[in-house]
């Protein structure tokens, strides 16, 4: 199992890692508009066309977030299980040295310094 979760770990990172490039690429909502008026100059005519450029990395986007997720609930599945022969941790734990107290001797409070109490 301990295989298992570190494949799971590095695909979760790998996704996060070209997630967060594939994010940082694409354009807002709010470009479009922009190109619209006139600002959107030489750079409209990309690699995949106006449209095509949207949709492959709006749907490469979505793969990874899926197997992100999907990576994340299996390592959380993974870690929630313990081994059976693991008990508390408090169990562990070995007791302290318990050293013998001879008789305490009496506090001296304020009420027994007073005189005739």
């Amino acid at each position: 199992m301990n295989i298992f979760s570190n494949i799971m770990q590095v695909l979760q990172l790998v996704s996060a890692v070209v997630m967060i490039g594939l994010i940082l690429v694409q354009h807002g909502k709010g470009a479009d508009a922009g190109a619209a008026f006139g600002s959107g100059g030489a750079g409209s005519a990309s690699l995949f066309g106006a449209s095509g450029s949207a949709n492959f990395l709006s749907r490469s986007t979505a793969v990874l977030a899926t197997l992100f997720l999907v990576s994340t609930l299996m390592l959380a599945s993974l870690g929630g299980h313990q081994p059976a022969s693991s008990g508390s941790v408090l169990e562990s734990v070995a007791p302290a040295a318990t050293v013998p107290v001879s008789e305490p001797a009496a506090p001296v409070t304020g009420a027994a310094q007073i005189p005739g109490k």
